[in-house]
C-alpha cells in the first residue's frame, strides 16, 4: 500500500484538481464548478432488511457491529467511487468532437456529475474510514482508464465516439443507477443519504443517452445494424457489472443490510440470498427491452429493428464467462463464435466508419427537440 500524500480533506481536494488537469478535463465549465458533498433524506431510519432488521440506521462505522461488515462497506464505497471518476477518463475527448452547443454542454454535465458522484465517494472514505479511507481516496485519483486500472473491466474500455458515448450513457450508466438505488437502502447512512442526489443527477445522463440515441436513429446517416453493434458492445459489460450469479459477497451485503435489492420496496417475497446478483440484473435486462421498443419506433418500416443481446452473449463473468453464445443465446463452437464476435460487436472499420460520418456530416444526429413553453 502507498504512503499516503493526504491527512485532511483538502489534502485531498489539491489531488483531486491535479487529477482534473491530468486526465484532461480542465474546462472552464468543470473547473469553475462547485463540487461538495451532498446528502437527502433515505426512506427510513430503520434498517430495512437483513439481520440488523429494525435497527438504527449507523451513522458512524464505529457504531458497525463487525469488523467483516466495516470492510464490506468500506470496498462498496471504493467500487462505486472508482467506476465515477473512471466514466471521465472514458469520455475525455468527446469536448474536441460535439456535434452541437447542447451536446457539449450536456457533456460537461454528465462528466462534472459524475465527478461529483467520485468526489462523494471519497469524501465518505476520508471523515468515516480513517487513515485506510485516506489511502483508497488518494488510490482513487491515481488509477487510470486509459491505462487499464481501473476496478471493473467496463470502465477500462474505450469511449471512441458519441454514438458510444450515447449508448454507454443510456446502459452503462443505467447499470449505474440499479447500483445507486440498492445503496440507498444501505444501513450506513452516510451511504444511503448519499444516494439521492446521486441519483437524482444520474437521471440526466440516462435520459442523455437514450435521447441521443432517439436523435441518432431519427436523422437515418449511422446505419442501424453500426448502431446494434454499440448496443451489443456495452449491455453485456453492463450485465456483468451486476457480479458473478450464486454470489456470497452479493449474500453478506443483504444480511449485513449494506445493500438492497432494486426492488426492496416493493418486492414482495423474501430475498433469495443465493440469487440476488442474477435478481437484479434480469430488472435490468427487462428494463433495456423496454428502452429498445421505445428506440424501436423511431426506425422507418423496412429497416432492421433493434433487439437487447441475449443474457449469455459475450459475458466475462458469471455462469456464462467465456462461452460461446451468439447475441441471441444459440450455442455456437468456438470457431463459429469468433466469427460472430466480428460480425456483431464494432470493428475497426466500424469505428472508423462513425468516426468519419461525425467528422463530415453535419446532419448524422437530429437537432435537440427543446419543448416550448407556452
Amino acid at each position: 500500500m502507498p504512503a499516503a500524500r493526504i491527512s485532511t480533506f483538502d489534502d485531498w481536494v489539491t489531488l483531486f484538481h491535479e487529477w482534473i488537469k491530468d486526465v484532461g478535463v480542465d474546462y472552464p465549465e468543470i473547473t469553475n464548478f462547485k463540487f461538495e458533498a451532498k446528502f437527502g433524506p433515505t426512506r427510513s431510519n430503520e434498517i430495512e432488511f437483513g439481520a440488523f432488521r429494525g435497527r438504527p440506521k449507523w451513522e458512524k462505522v464505529i457504531q458497525i457491529p463487525d469488523q467483516r461488515i466495516r470492510d464490506a462497506l468500506q470496498n462498496l464505497i471504493i467500487y462505486q467511487g472508482d467506476t465515477e471518476f473512471a466514466s471521465v477518463e472514458q469520455q475525455r475527448y468527446l469536448f474536441q468532437t460535439a456535434p452541437s452547443e447542447h451536446d457539449r454542454q450536456s457533456l460537461c454535465r454528465v462528466v462534472t456529475e459524475e465527478m461529483r458522484h467520485g468526489w462523494q465517494m471519497c469524501h465518505l472514505l476520508i471523515h468515516h474510514f480513517g487513515y485506510g479511507g485516506r489511502i483508497e481516496a488518494q488510490k482513487m485519483l491515481e488509477r487510470r482508464a486509459f491505462e487499464q486500472k481501473r476496478l471493473l473491466g467496463a470502465f477500462n474500455q474505450p469511449v471512441d465516439n458519441w454514438l458510444d458515448f450515447f449508448t454507454y450513457t443510456d446502459f452503462v450508466d443505467r447499470d449505474g443507477k440499479f447500483q445507486l438505488t440498492m445503496l440507498s437502502y444501505s444501513a450506513f447512512a452516510p451511504l444511503a443519504q448519499s444516494m439521492i442526489p446521486m441519483l437524482r443527477e444520474e437521471s440526466f445522463h440516462l435520459g442523455t443517452g437514450q435521447d441521443g440515441l432517439k436523435r441518432v436513429i431519427k436523422a437515418g446517416v449511422v446505419p442501424i445494424p453500426i448502431v446494434q453493434k454499440y448496443i451489443n458492445k456495452w449491455v453485456p459489460v453492463s450485465y456483468d457489472l451486476f457480479g458473478v450469479d450464486n454470489s456470497s459477497s452479493a449474500h453478506w451485503f443483504y444480511v449485513w443490510g449494506l445493500k438492497g435489492r432494486f426492488d426492496e420496496p416493493k418486492a414482495q417475497q423474501e430475498a433469495d440470498l443465493g440469487h440476488l446478483n442474477e435478481h437484479n440484473r434480469y430488472l435490468y435486462h427487462l428494463e433495456c427491452k423496454q428502452l429498445i421498443e421505445q428506440l424501436n419506433k423511431n426506425i422507418p418500416a423496412g429497416q432492421p429493428k433493434l433487439y437487447v443481446p441475449d443474457l449469455k452473449f459475450h459475458r466475462r463473468i458469471g455462469e456464462f464467462a467465456g462461452q460461446p453464445y451468439s447475441v441471441t443465446g444459440e450455442l455456437l463452437d468456438p470457431v463459429e463464435y469468433e466469427q460472430h464476435l466480428q460480425e456483431v460487436l464494432p470493428t475497426p472499420e466500424d469505428v472508423r466508419l462513425v468516426n468519419d460520418i461525425q467528422a463530415n456530416e453535419p446532419q448524422w444526429i437530429a437537432p435537440k427537440q427543446i419543448p416550448q413553453v407556452n
